[in-house]
């Protein structure tokens, strides 16, 4: 078990839900030697926000009652499936924190027991093969109001099934012209038992089984006696399964298990204005709405993580949700909320000015030339005669040590656009033409003493001076309200720095027919931006808070010391207070 879930389920020694009560009764009543779950994604995608609830729930209880939890890819369907998704569902399992018992399971691993089951139920009579097609299926299937019709083929006796079975296992059907399907009620109100089908054609080439099998296993066979194959104690799903647990424990009775696994569900993970369909996401990457399975907007595991969303954050957003039988929609500020959370006493601080707009020191020469005289003990600082720069040290963190470094002051530096304005809004508290001073962040005070315009009236460049006595220091008679950030415009490294909005604009993106119509446009807004230098250094990944503006994560593919990249993580405020 890893330091950071070992701690994860600490955490969790105190909560309440209905899953962790039934287990804790089945404990008391030593029900099970061990507690075992297991996560059994298909690797069929990337991981999104909601398997992330998954992960926690069915890694955070196995740590918790002492038991283990089984990775295991569902990977029943070839033609979708890819070993590059294995890989990453395996990374974000890893980075969340957690660790699997053992070796990853694969479904694929059990198919040829699988086929030993299938087998078995065609000679208990409980199973049959199908020559329809499958629109002749889909329409003798019926509806909700009107029972199904029986395949003329339903009645067949094993001897023809289980020649016909092993005809479509050697390859002699094409796809779609036979299938196995279960025998159990064509009649029950519940569809998923109305003959279902567990075996279908697919002469494909599996990314663990080469060309050996041509005909696959349906999910909804496989999983339940992969289950039990592992030995399985709590099989933890989400809601839309509840409907499906009459076909899981009848395959499990109709093979026969003395101890067999049960179907607990549990509400999924709905967020506001977030996607969470595989396949809605696949058309994003596939239409180059977004750049890739790890887009910064998308809400992939993968995608969080290089957004700069930390495992912390996620793992505490889960926490706060909490585990229910109630399906809701949670507030998508209470995940920046928790990842805000996480980031507060774990990131180093920096200046980076996103909108720039120039200031010119008039009296930069004859100020700093007096510094030594002038600062104050608290200030450490070294003038640099060759370039004309006041190098000052900072703490990268002003509660927290995480070491120090240095800021360049020079003659001409960068504020942002938004803290000087001709015509301040009500309520304006940075610089204007009546308001004329304001600190700078960690150096002297500064007065603006003219503006300059373009021809269309925008300012773009300030005139102004400094206060030397007031490095490190107050001044004297008079009180100056507001701090500003800002970077030096000759030392200062031009970046690009990426903002993002929420990907959809629609509160419920699932419900728009057309993915196109619930996309914001504004969802990506890419800077010019100038940042301090030592932000530059840092290795790609690295996190930090943009002092005023938020927290920024140097993105993990594109940013080099050369051409600095840095992605928006979240903004430094918000008004949502969770309960």
């Amino acid at each position: 078990m890893s330091e950071q879930s070992s701690n994860h389920a600490q955490k969790d020694e105190q909560k309440n839900d209905f899953i962790r009560n039934i287990i804790r009764d089945d404990v008391t009543a030593q029900k099970y030697q061990q507690i075992i779950t297991r996560f059994p994604p298909e690797p069929n995608g990337y991981l999104h926000l909601g398997h992330v609830k998954s992960i926690c729930l069915n890694f955070g209880v196995a740590e918790e009652f002492g038991g283990v939890c089984n990775l295991r890819f569902d990977d029943t369907n070839p033609t979708a499936e890819k070993q590059d998704f294995i890989d990453n569902i395996e990374n974000d399992v890893k980075w969340l924190g957690f660790e699997w018992a053992g070796e990853a399971h694969h479904a694929s691993g059990y198919f040829d027991q699988l086929y030993a089951w299938a087998v078995q139920l065609i000679e208990q009579g409980d199973a049959y093969v199908d020559l329809q097609s499958p629109e002749q299926i889909k329409e003798n299937r019926g509806s909700f109001n009107d029972a199904g019709t029986a395949s003329p083929h339903r009645d067949a006796s094993v001897e023809e099934n289980l020649q016909l079975f092993d005809d479509m296992k050697e390859g002699k059907y094409a796809e779609g012209k036979a299938v196995l399907r279960a025998k159990i009620d064509m009649a029950s109100p519940n569809m998923n038992l109305r003959d279902p089908v567990v075996y279908r054609i697919m002469h494909q080439t599996h990314h663990q089984t080469g060309d050996k099998w041509c005909i696959y296993p349906m999910y909804d066979f496989a999983h339940p006696l992969s289950d039990a194959l592992e030995g399985i104690t709590h099989s933890l799903c989400t809601l839309e399964f509840e409907d499906h647990r009459p076909f899981y424990d009848w395959v499990i009775e109709k093979v026969g298990f003395e101890q067999a696994p049960h179907q607990y569900e549990f509400s999924r993970l709905n967020v506001d204005h977030t996607l969470t369909s595989k396949r809605k996401l696949k058309q994003l990457v596939d239409e180059n709405i977004v750049s890739s399975w790890d887009d910064p907007r998308m809400p992939t595991i993968a995608g969080m993580r290089r957004r700069g969303y930390t495992p912390e954050g996620l793992r505490d957003f889960c926490e706060r949700v909490g585990v229910t039988k109630v399906d809701s929609v949670v507030d998508f500020r209470l995940l920046e909320f928790s990842i805000r959370q996480s980031l507060e006493t774990t990131t180093a601080r920096g200046m980076a000015v996103l909108k720039p707009l120039k200031v010119t020191i008039t009296n930069f020469a004859e100020a700093v030339s007096s510094w030594e005289s002038q600062k104050a003990d608290s200030v450490q600082a070294r003038f640099d005669d060759a370039s004309q720069t006041l190098w000052l040290t900072q703490p990268n963190h002003p509660n927290v040590d995480m070491g120090e470094r240095e800021i360049p002051f020079t003659e001409t530096i960068y504020i942002d656009q938004g803290d000087y304005e001709i015509e301040p809004p009500a309520g304006y508290k940075r610089l204007s033409p009546e308001k004329n001073e304001i600190r700078l962040r960690n150096t002297y005070v500064l007065a603006v003493t003219e503006h300059i315009t373009d021809d269309s009236g925008n300012v773009i460049e300030l005139k102004a001076t400094i206060d030397p006595a007031t490095l490190g220091n107050n001044p004297e008679g008079r009180k100056v309200k507001g701090v500003i950030h800002w970077v030096s415009a000759s030392q200062g490294i031009p970046a690009t720095v990426r903002m993002y909005e929420q990907l959809f604009s629609v509160e419920d993106p699932s419900s728009v027919a057309d993915v196109h119509q619930a996309l914001n446009p504004n969802s990506l807004t890419e800077l010019n931006a100038v940042v301090e230098p030592s932000l530059v250094n840092a290795d790609a990944g690295t996190r930090f808070q943009f002092e005023r503006e938020g927290y920024f994560i140097s993105d993990s593919e594109d940013h080099s010391s050369d051409k600095p990249v840095f992605n928006q993580i979240v903004s430094l405020r918000d008004s949502y207070k969770p309960a």
